[in-house]
């Protein structure tokens, strides 16, 4: 088996991971998990990135893209989760059913009314 294919992270970003990687009191345990989510990340990106440069040179001009973008969505905008947040406080003043869920609602509301400007 040839190495062209193994991804293994330089010594430089295990040396960084090492200083970042949060201190836990529970044995190492913690810290073992936020390494190993920290490599699991880095090579399914490597991976990802490797496919899409395939992409593109094999003359897929726009594919690339869409399988990041698949791959790699954004998370939905402060302004899109408080829609959807409104949306199940709609469902809930229906049934009048308010309790801790209701309240989650109302914070993220508030948290992106907050961030819109003062127009």
């Amino acid at each position: 088996m040839t190495d062209q294919h193994l991804i293994t992270p330089p010594p430089e970003l295990k040396r960084q991971w090492r200083e970042q990687a949060p201190r836990y009191r529970d044995g190492g345990a913690g810290r073992e998990e936020w390494l190993m989510e920290r490599a699991a990340q880095w090579g399914a990106d490597q991976e990802l990135e490797a496919c899409c440069e395939w992409l593109k040179s094999e003359g897929h001009e726009y594919e690339h893209e869409a399988l990041f973008a698949a791959r790699r969505p954004k998370p939905p905008s402060l302004k899109e989760q408080a829609l959807q947040e409104l949306d199940k406080v709609d469902m809930l003043w229906a049934t009048e059913e308010f309790g801790k869920e209701t309240l989650n609602s109302l914070n993220t509301i508030r948290k992106a009314l907050e961030a819109l400007p003062d127009d």
